[in-house]
């Protein structure tokens, strides 16, 4: 079962927390969650070459709250703040309130499966060996001290007739773990001979404490 299902679900209120916290009754419900999508596909679209980890939405009576995890902030806050306050009006127009952006940085992005799984996916556009491209890849992320690390890539690799799966793991991943710290990401390569699917998966050790004990001692 660990093998088939997202380990990012899989591991919801164990050893990962939700991309979303608020709270709606009824109607308000469908409205939120497409308010939310409807942001998220706006921000990827926009942000594509940013290396984006993450966004995270939080909900107010009075407030939208977005928050960006990015290993290059400053393409994203742009010269004099310019690039973020135009994501901030394109926000507010979505949703149709106030609204507000804060930038996290990634200190590790080579740990970072998300990040990893994207640049995989440009190496692929500029027409890398998909060997190539996963080995240099895994490597990177060990060099940073992840424990294992597996990458699967998915279509007409090289431009082959017929599309396939090829992977390339080095270390442990242990995905029917729960405290195990898996990092998973999935990114999408748009080639000539059609689109390339990435999966990256990133463990780098087990988890002990519960991902909402500094959420619960704030309240």
């Amino acid at each position: 079962m660990g093998q088939k299902v997202n380990p990012n679900g899989f591991r919801l209120g164990i050893s990962k927390k939700q991309n979303a916290n608020w709270y709606a009754k009824g109607k308000d419900f469908s409205t939120n969650l497409i308010q939310d999508l409807k942001v998220r596909e706006f921000l990827k679209t926009r942000l594509k070459n940013s290396s984006i980890s993450k966004i995270e939405l939080e909900r107010s009576a009075d407030s939208f709250v977005v928050n960006i995890h990015t290993a290059r902030p400053g393409i994203i806050i742009g010269k004099r703040g310019e690039e973020i306050e135009n994501l901030k009006k394109s926000i507010q127009k979505i949703v149709k309130g106030p609204s507000q952006i804060n930038i996290k940085e990634v200190r590790k992005p080579d740990l970072d499966a998300q990040i990893l799984a994207e640049g995989v996916a440009q190496q692929l556009e500029k027409r890398v060996m998909f060997r190539r491209a996963m080995k240099r890849t895994v490597q990177s992320a060990l060099r940073q001290s992840a424990k294992g690390v597996r990458i699967e890539v998915s279509g007409r690799l090289n431009g082959a007739e017929i599309a396939r799966t090829e992977w390339y793991r080095e270390g442990r991943v242990p995905l029917h773990t729960l405290r195990a710290d898996i990092n998973y990401g999935t990114a999408e390569a748009l080639t000539t001979y059609g689109i390339i699917g990435v999966k990256v998966w990133v463990y780098t050790g087990e988890i002990t404490e519960d991902p909402y004990k500094s959420d619960l001692g704030a309240s």
